[in-house]
């Protein structure tokens, strides 16, 4: 990568397009952002004339709506049609007007709800998705046949990443709409200021997840950007998971709060469990180097 050529994020306020934007500026890259300049990625023509003015030769293609079950029971339709509408006008834009390499960010829920654990790549379009989130998980899987389209027919270099559970620095998101990991911290947070005795959290805790500071996330999107110029999707995970109820655990301990954690059951769980199989990233060379507890101690110190 060159780092005086324009690299363009596109996503929207949330973690990874903050951790992409953070450490690709830190890294010394020029780096202009959809969300920092107020793109609208749902207007082809705005989108194509951003690209003429801009010109950018790299292009990280992340969400443009995500969030947790509730935000997905909640919008399902934008989460579907934003997102498959943002993937198009930003896919054939970046290969027509001659940006040199793409990388599209899928997410963990493109595999199927009853996927072989830890999911492999070649598992994608494999069974049927978890209902909970299913529009916007069709829309990243569209995202990824799409990317891979372009590379067959027009010889595109589009890549693409499959990160597990991002979470990191969020500012402009609302908690409500927040992933599993973020939403806890607001809800203890808020708990601590109000003093109360306990907080509630959806469904039974038992469900698994895999998270995956967005730092590492940023720091596997560099290392994809400049080693990996292929067709087959790479997932980018931490390589291990935990229930709710311990990352519950967790936030607890380090926020300091010292109420109960209650658990609504008649809420859904979403999918069991969703680990990714990482190796094929961890064989090129690539290393996460934030634990979980450490990352979340990190945001708790800059909320304080």
């Amino acid at each position: 990568m060159d780092k005086a050529s324009t690299l363009l994020i596109v996503g929207h306020h949330g973690p990874v397009e903050q951790g992409l934007y953070d450490h690709f500026s830190a890294q010394g890259y020029r780096v202009i952002s959809s969300v920092r300049t107020g793109l609208d990625v749902l207007d082809r023509r705005a989108v194509e004339a951003f690209f003429d003015m801009q010109k950018p030769a790299q292009v990280i293609l992340a969400s443009v709506r995500s969030g947790g079950i509730s935000a997905n029971q909640n919008f399902p339709a934008e989460f579907m049609y934003d997102n498959l509408v943002a993937q198009n006008n930003i896919v054939d834009a970046a290969y027509r007007r001659g940006v040199a390499k793409l990388l599209f960010l899928a997410a963990s829920c493109v595999y199927p709800k009853e996927c072989p654990q830890p999911m492999k790549e070649e598992y994608f379009l494999m069974g049927a998705m978890e209902p909970t989130s299913a529009p916007y998980s069709t829309a990243k899987a569209a995202g990824v046949v799409l990317c891979q389209a372009y590379r067959k027919q027009y010889g595109f270099n589009a890549i693409v990443g499959i990160p597990a559970t991002v979470y990191g620095d969020s500012d402009g998101e609302a908690p409500e709409n927040q992933h599993v990991l973020g939403a806890m911290l607001a809800k203890f947070e808020d708990a601590l200021k109000m003093g109360a005795p306990d907080v509630t959290f959806w469904g039974t805790g038992t469900p698994c997840r895999e998270f995956i500071s967005a730092k590492d996330l940023a720091g596997a999107c560099e290392f994809l950007l400049k080693d990996y110029n292929d067709a087959p999707a790479v997932n980018i995970g931490a390589g291990t998971d935990v229930s709710i109820a311990a990352l519950a655990g967790i936030i607890k301990d380090v926020t300091g709060f010292q109420g109960d954690i209650r658990w609504d059951t008649k809420k859904p769980d979403g999918a069991m469990k969703k680990l990714l199989d990482s190796s094929k990233l961890l064989k090129m060379g690539w290393r996460p180097c934030v634990s979980l507890k450490d990352g979340i101690a990190a945001l708790w110190a800059k909320r304080k």
